[in-house]
């Protein structure tokens, strides 16, 4: 069955005359406390209101930016890295240097991405949280958005290839030890130079099957709460 051809939204089209901005991304969850932690250590997101059933993080000024929900009656995903839905949230850091830094802050942790990417306008790493959901933590290379924009919109580079190449994490430390800037080693690993001994797949893991392994009441989904008694 034919798709309908993709509509190029580089030609003007009406829009909003005040545009709203994304504010937050919400999950359902079956383990709040192991989400807030994870997203705690990994993207500095603190939580305005956590309990049992829900939580509320953020990492800047707005109230929150990541919800978590322990809805009753949330059931465990089937295969889900591979079923329509969201793939990833993403966060940016502003500089480089704070971008690799927390790389090997989160190694050290024992947290290390599924898979690296040079997309050219960045360079992405991509973990997965504790319900196996992608979390890109990238820089811009170019360090500004207006820049990073023309490039995706009128390159060839991106025309050709959106995904860019893999590249080794620790290939990127070792060349800022040695000196190299941003630019000189976004080139290297652009050009395909920093690429990891073995290739990874570019695909998040299905991590449902050990997680109820461990967990088997997963399986059940979260519980209703009980039925007050009938009122005679």
């Amino acid at each position: 069955m034919a798709h309908p051809p993709i509509p190029d939204t580089r030609k003007p089209r009406p829009r909003p005359v005040i545009a709203p901005k994304l504010h937050h991304a919400t999950f359902m969850t079956m383990d709040v406390a192991a989400m807030v932690a994870w997203y705690e250590l990994v993207c500095g997101l603190r939580p305005i209101y956590f309990a049992d059933h829900a939580a509320w993080m953020t990492n800047d000024e707005a109230n929150h930016r990541i919800a978590l929900l322990r809805l009753p009656g949330t059931m465990p995903p089937v295969n889900k890295p591979h079923t329509a839905g969201l793939h990833h949230t993403a966060f940016e850091y502003a500089t480089f240097d704070q971008w690799l830094d927390n790389y090997e802050r989160l190694r050290d942790a024992g947290i290390v991405p599924t898979f690296s990417l040079d997309h050219g306008m960045t360079m992405s790493m991509y973990y997965q949280d504790p319900d196996g959901n992608g979390v890109e933590i990238q820089v811009d290379n170019f360090l500004d958005w207006s820049l990073s924009t023309e490039w995706m919109w009128a390159s060839r580079e991106f025309s050709a290839d959106q995904v860019g190449p893999q590249f080794d994490p620790e290939k990127l430390v070792a060349a800022r030890a040695k000196g190299l800037l941003h630019a000189e080693i976004h080139s290297l690993a652009y050009a395909g130079k920093m690429r990891p001994d073995s290739e990874k797949p570019m695909d998040f893991i299905d991590v449902w099957p050990a997680r109820i392994a461990a967990h088997p009441e997963f399986a059940d989904g979260v519980p209703f709460p009980p039925m007050p008694p009938a009122q005679n």
